[in-house]
């Protein structure tokens, strides 16, 4: 049984144009092409093409995914590997909106009983928070006048302002999961809007430009304290801010 390209991008969900696309790059090739110069696809295409899918969603690229359907000639030894990187990301959301709604139900708590300070699990969400003298010194030199600016801001806080300050950091972290583990593109507005918030509330400390709200983003990634802290809400959560912030800086700082 044979099944045109327009049944094909139907049943799969992928456009007519991409299923073109990867008979030109020779990832899936049409069983035969019909007079008319339509695609036909059988059955082991659509099995290649589930397989294509599977590896697409695990992000691995077009030109390794051609390399591994390839190199493979047992089709159940492939479908087990997929099966078995599919339940270990399963599993690893599982985890990421096990933390995210803990601290969300904790938060919750607190607030219902009118409580700034309840957090259950407070290593989750403040520990470390502030950055080691280390840290903060390689901030001074790579920005040394917002380093100074930020540095008089602080200044002037109260304990109750900083905890109110740390509140929203936690609240801006939690929303900013909640968007990844949902699976929601950097660039989507509602991610851009939560950045936003992000960037006015770093304006209460320093005004960074584009290149430098870049660098700040860069720093939650590659200062191991501050990276920590963001993945202490959910793994992987200081990348996806960090991508969200490049995102922001060039279309709203550059």
């Amino acid at each position: 049984m044979a099944w045109s390209i327009a049944e094909v991008a139907r049943m799969s969900g992928v456009t007519s144009r991409t299923l073109r696309h990867y008979d030109e790059i020779g990832l899936l090739s049409p069983a035969w092409i019909g007079s008319n110069g339509h695609r036909y696809y059988e059955e082991a295409d659509l099995l290649r093409l589930q397989q294509i899918l599977l590896m697409r969603e695990l992000d691995v690229g077009l030109r390794e995914i051609r390399a591994v359907l390839d190199s493979q000639v047992d089709r159940v030894a492939v479908l087990r590997e997929h099966h078995r990187r599919l339940l270990t990301e399963r599993d690893r959301l599982a985890t990421l909106a096990r933390t995210v709604g803990r601290t969300i139900a904790e938060l919750e708590e607190a607030e219902e009983n009118d409580d700034m300070t309840t957090i259950n699990r407070p290593e989750n969400l403040f520990e470390g928070f502030e950055p080691s003298e280390e840290e903060s010194e390689k901030v001074r030199e790579r920005w040394p006048s917002a380093w100074e600016e930020s540095q008089r801001a602080v200044e002037t806080m109260t304990a109750g302002d900083t905890e109110r300050w740390q509140r929203e950091v936690t609240a801006h972290m939690i929303r900013v999961a909640e968007f990844m583990v949902a699976g929601t593109p950097v660039d989507d507005p509602a991610v851009q809007a939560a950045m936003d918030e992000h960037y006015q509330s770093v304006c209460r400390f320093w005004t960074p430009n584009a290149a430098a709200y870049k660098g700040l983003s860069r720093t939650y990634v590659e200062e191991p304290q501050m990276r920590a802290n963001f993945d202490k809400i959910a793994d992987g959560l200081a990348v996806y801010q960090r991508d969200a912030m490049v995102v922001y800086a060039d279309a709203r700082l550059s």
